[in-house]
């Protein structure tokens, strides 16, 4: 029986979703880049400790605007309601496109890679495009099956992962790495290296405020939001670590330099070449997880919108299972685009910047909300304020002024997609 209306979501399920959005693409994929700049293996890890510790710091900020503001939408909401309707406009514009689709689209791209290398000789692009399709299908039938899937995906991906670390440490045959700096180390973590491999792992805890995109249909709302996004962060983090830390500990750095198919790489050198097909197959599973969540949460960001403006009123559109149709076929029409027309790492970098400058916006609208609205009813209020959401932005800062020295093209490019947002936001208030 569909789920009709009403707060649905659990608190596991709502976990599920963090969980599940976090852990995908970026872990299995960005050491290789990583590594093209920093060989060495304790900036490596702290990279990856950083990007926790940042996600946490988020995910507290996040928790007393979310519990303050319950409602489905994301930095859309949130900014629309705390700074500037046109600011949130391109928040949502973000989100919905760079945020929730091209993360989607970049799985999916990545499970074709994972996918071939057990089966060859099968396109990739097709492969994504035939999950995406499938995903969405499952989706856009019910909200029931879609949750269960969910959780039951989300379950199997960290037994995945956990079973991976596992074997991992087992290995009898492994590289002689160090955890601890050396002398250089302290100057590659103050590099423009360092800080755009920061970009590359904060595409890889995206999905750690996605409860925010479902707060109408969380449980307990004021409750769950909080404690989902910190325990989800905390677990993501520890298996990040250990995975990150696997993945050196197992192969040499010149067979992960550059290269995409990490798991399966470090999968070989564990397991055999029969090992790492199995390995590939269960990182496919893993990113179908990672896919579902993406793809489910979008849409929401789009009904938000579509309620709210009358240029995209097409996209409030509920079906009989309460499920935003209309929205959801135009995720899906975004994300074939995406498959067919751009490269795996344009659009993490796109990705990247532009939700790094939406999340440090949401963040700064806190202190906003602070100074404005001081006697508004807080039911929780961020811990170690102000100094948690400034260490937020302050890092936020640094990772954005070096994208820019490093990155220009993908940096203007975000940028500018924020920009015409708000303009053509504006110009279509003012024609209505």
């Amino acid at each position: 029986m569909a789920i009709k209306s009403g707060r649905h979501i659990s608190y596991f399920t709502a976990t599920s979703f963090i969980v599940a959005s976090m852990i995908g693409t970026g872990v299995f994929t960005s050491l290789g880049y990583q590594l093209l700049n920093i060989q060495s293996i304790f900036p490596l890890l702290i990279l990856w400790i950083i990007g926790g510790f940042i996600a946490l710091t988020g995910s507290l900020t996040y928790g007393e605007l979310g519990t303050v503001f319950p409602r489905s939408g994301g930095e859309y909401h949130l900014l629309g309601r705390v700074l500037h309707p046109s600011i949130g406009f391109a928040a949502g514009v973000v989100s919905a496109t760079v945020g929730f689709t091209a993360p989607a689209v970049l799985a999916a791209i990545a499970l074709g890679n994972y996918f071939n290398a057990v089966i060859p000789n099968l396109d990739e692009s097709f492969i994504a495009f035939f999950v995406i399709m499938i995903l969405h299908l499952i989706h856009m039938t019910s909200i029931k099956w879609g949750t269960i899937f969910q959780d039951i995906s989300t379950i199997i991906k960290i037994g995945l992962i956990i079973v991976f670390i596992g074997f991992g440490f087992l290995f009898d045959n492994p590289q002689k790495i160090s955890i601890y700096p050396n002398a250089s180390d302290f100057l590659i973590i103050m590099s423009p290296s360092f800080a755009i491999g920061l970009v590359w792992v904060s595409y890889a805890y995206t999905g750690w405020n996605s409860v925010i995109y479902i707060a109408s249909e969380i449980s307990n709302p004021r409750k769950n939001i909080t404690r989902t996004m910190v325990i989800s962060t905390l677990l993501v983090m520890l298996l990040y670590v250990l995975l990150n830390y696997i993945f050196l500990y197992s192969t040499p750095m010149d067979l992960l330099t550059g290269q995409v198919e990490i798991g399966y790489i470090a999968g070989i050198q564990i397991f055999g070449e029969f090992g790492g097909l199995i390995m590939s197959g269960g990182i496919s599973i893993i990113l179908l997880s990672t896919i579902s969540s993406y793809v489910y949460i979008g849409p929401r960001i789009m009904q938000i919108m579509g309620e709210d403006h009358w240029f995209l009123s097409l996209l409030k559109h509920k079906n009989s299972n309460n499920i935003p149709i209309n929205a959801f076929w135009l995720q899906l029409i975004l994300s074939i685009s995406m498959i067919f027309t751009s490269s795996f790492e344009q659009i993490l970098m796109y990705a990247g910047i532009s939700l790094i400058m939406t999340t440090t916006l949401t963040v700064l609208s806190l202190f906003v909300l602070r100074y404005k609205e001081p006697e508004l009813k807080r039911p929780y209020k961020v811990l170690g304020y102000p100094i948690v959401p400034l260490t937020f932005l302050v890092v936020n800062l640094w990772i954005l002024y070096y994208s820019f020295l490093e990155s220009i093209f993908e940096s203007l490019i975000s940028l500018g997609i924020i920009t015409i947002s708000i303009i053509g936001f504006n110009i279509l208030k003012v024609r209505r």
